[in-house]
């Protein structure tokens, strides 16, 4: 099976994230990386990439995000 749609789709998040700093891009990069991590036909090396950035992608998400009380309405 190719990954090649979750692999686009991660990659625009990421690029999401990066450009404009959108917490919800972030979290859904790394819920794609996690996925595509699970694939255990995918070389070791390869599903280390994806954990290692999800968990930089998740870590990055929480710094940033603000709690609901301190958000302006």
């Amino acid at each position: 099976m190719t990954h090649s749609p979750l692999w686009a789709g991660a990659l625009s998040l990421v690029l999401i994230h990066t450009e404009t700093g959108c917490n919800h891009a972030a979290q859904q990069a790394a819920n794609l990386l996690a996925h595509l991590a699970e694939d255990e036909a995918m070389e070791y090396e390869t599903r280390a990439l994806c954990e290692r950035a999800c968990e930089r992608l998740r870590s990055a998400a929480e710094r940033t995000a603000m709690p609901a009380t301190a958000r302006k309405t």
